[in-house]
């Protein structure tokens, strides 16, 4: 069910109970009653007499667009009281996340299952890639891409943000987009982005979580173990579609990501997307790191696995790979002494290259449709 959401919606946040014992995925579908907020006859009745509204409707029922009509949730919170062992019978779903979560935590503490919906990975369509991203429309309609894009930017600017906080300088704050998308995949530094913007490190501050919260951007922490080492502190930035940082980028065809000067960071950008993705999915934490100590050794990525395994991740764009590209994994590998890893090179895939698995001793080479696989087998 939440699934079938995401396809008709580019964003979202869900709420529902958990199903019931005999209840299961495809009997909810089937039985749900849809009810769009968006629709200015709906809107009314409910301003009109939001109890009446309620009740006259059967579950299961999903309310899209929420954020419309927040009032709602008290009313509805108080029929699941009747019957608190009936599940899976209320869907909330919306594209701003902001005003959704407010009225989630405020009507609905205690009784929410959350559910945070991103574009999809490259497991669940085949057509997601690094130039159009995720988002359902652009995969169902690529030549629309740049208009949907833009458009995507234009409302995000209008009803995301605004009901966040409060950007005076729209113009100011777009160039910013720009900006930091120039920036993608590498250390954040505010100071280097208020510059040339003409505005203050903690309007970047606030900029930055405004971003971070409408899940627009990752941020991926450096990884912290007692390595005896000068580590670099600030967390590495990234667009979370890649598409649409492509896009902001001014990059409009796959000839053009080829010879992009942002090909690199794109490419790992995508990793860490699909890595995120691939642990959203399945309810765990978000849990990805990268590594980066004052000497100079990098590496991309540092994936903690559940059986205590940690995963060191180099991406390369590139569907040639060497064993050289294996040495920052090597010498990290050494510094953690005892811990059990595994050394993984993320390449891009080959239609005629022999298959590769191993480039150095104990490192792996995938490219990035097999190490996604693996991911989610090894869980």
């Amino acid at each position: 069910m939440i699934r079938q959401a995401a396809r008709h919606f580019p964003r979202r946040l869900s709420w529902a109970p958990p199903l019931g014992k005999n209840d299961s995925p495809s009997s909810i579908v089937s039985q749900i009653h849809y009810v769009l907020l968006e629709d200015p006859g709906i809107q009314g009745r409910i301003r009109s007499d939001p109890r009446t509204f309620v009740e006259e409707l059967r579950p299961p029922i999903q309310f899209d667009e929420i954020q419309n009509a927040p009032e709602l949730l008290s009313y509805a919170r108080t029929l699941i009281a009747t019957a608190p062992s009936r599940m899976g019978q209320w869907l909330f779903t919306g594209s701003q996340e902001a005003p959704l979560m407010q009225g989630i935590t405020e009507s609905m503490a205690g009784r929410a299952a959350i559910l945070q919906l991103l574009p999809f990975s490259t497991v669940e369509s085949a057509k997601a890639n690094m130039l159009h991203g995720g988002f359902p429309e652009v995969l169902a309609r690529p030549k629309s891409r740049a208009l949907w894009f833009a458009s995507y930017l234009q409302t995000y600017l209008e009803r995301d943000v605004r009901a966040i906080t409060n950007v005076r300088d729209l113009v100011t704050f777009r160039r910013f987009l720009a900006l930091l998308a120039s920036r993608h995949g590498q250390i954040l530094n505010k100071t280097d982005l208020s510059a040339p913007l003409g505005v203050s490190v903690p309007t970047i501050s606030e900029w930055l979580h405004v971003l971070e919260i409408t899940s627009q951007v990752i941020l991926v922490p450096p990884y912290f173990e007692n390595l005896g080492k000068r580590l670099i502190k600030s967390p590495k930035i990234y667009w979370g579609d890649p598409g649409f940082a492509c896009y902001l980028l001014g990059i409009a065809s796959e000839t053009e990501l080829q010879r992009s000067p942002f090909l690199g960071q794109l490419f790992e950008g995508f990793v860490a997307a699909e890595i995120l993705k691939s642990q959203v999915n399945r309810g765990a934490r978000k849990e990805l790191y990268y590594f980066r100590d004052q000497q100079g050794l990098e590496v991309d990525f540092l994936i903690p696995r559940p059986n205590a395994e940690l995963w060191l991740i180099e991406c390369k764009a590139g569907k040639t790979v060497r064993p050289a590209m294996a040495a920052p994994l090597l010498t990290l590998r050494r510094t953690l002494e005892n811990r059990s890893t595994r050394m993984i090179v993320v390449h891009g895939k080959s239609r005629m290259a022999q298959v590769t698995r191993a480039i150095a001793s104990g490192v792996e080479a995938l490219d990035l449709s097999r190490f996604v696989s693996e991911i989610i087998r090894d869980h």
